[in-house]
């Protein structure tokens, strides 16, 4: 091998790891909106955790697993976790390495094998939703999953809550729809008029997504609402 050859090959491995870096160092960031939530609000702790936050309501009995989307920084969900919290359900915000669930698909293990909740529940948003979903089929110990814009891509005998914005042009609704047939147990699909792909959380407009025609609060609100439901039926 000639020097010029190995110099090329050195160039071609710094350029593929630099790219490599910078893919797994950019994300959407938590707007203030969401880190106003850090300290806690009203009736909610927020918990320090090894792999991300508890937020911890007058609630005891059920508790809820959250992996967040791809490239998202998980503290962009904490007001609409908080507002659930706070109404009896305790919700765990995992951080993922590098931002990308697939990094972490186990950790729901930790916080169970941690706690002593009589319920818990697995959701995940868009990526993070199709990770929650392997892993909460894999096990026992898990009631129900809530998938937000997101769904299986494996034969799953859990109960489901499905929820997405009309709005949102990132997920890809012909996969949604293939994906159905796997759900072999109870499935509720509650679709949000004028919601989007991003307004379950505060970390910016997401590229390709939809423009929304309600506020991500008024999103969020109905999805709290929702899910209180899900787990009141299933719990």
């Amino acid at each position: 091998m000639n020097k010029k050859v190995k110099i090329a090959i050195v160039i071609i491995v710094i350029l593929i790891l630099g790219y490599g870096i910078f893919y797994l160092t950019d994300y959407y960031h938590a707007e203030k909106t969401a880190t106003d939530f850090m300290n806690g609000s009203g009736n909610v702790s927020v918990v320090k955790q090894s792999n991300g936050l508890l937020l911890d309501g007058p609630g005891n009995d059920s508790a809820l697993i959250f992996y967040p989307g791809a490239k998202v920084e998980y503290t962009s969900y904490l007001p609409m976790f908080t507002k659930l919290a706070s109404q009896g359900v305790d919700c765990y915000l995992v951080e993922m390495p590098f931002n990308i669930a697939f990094f972490g698909q186990d950790r729901a293990a930790d916080i169970m094998n941690n706690s002593s909740y009589s319920h818990y529940y697995m959701a995940g948003h868009s990526l993070g939703g199709v990770v929650a979903s392997s892993y909460a089929n894999h096990t026992d110990s898990i009631d129900g999953l809530i998938l937000f814009a997101s769904y299986p891509t494996e034969e799953i005998h859990k109960p489901i809550l499905s929820l997405y914005g009309s709005n949102d042009k990132v997920l890809n609704l012909e996969k949604y729809s293939e994906a159905k047939p796997l759900i072999k147990s109870n499935f509720t699909e509650f679709v949000i008029d004028g919601g989007n792909h991003g307004q379950f959380a505060y970390y910016g407009n997401q590229s390709g997504d939809g423009k929304a025609t309600i506020s991500a609060e008024n999103q969020q609100n109905q999805c709290v609402h929702e899910i209180l439901e899900f787990v009141e039926n299933f719990s």
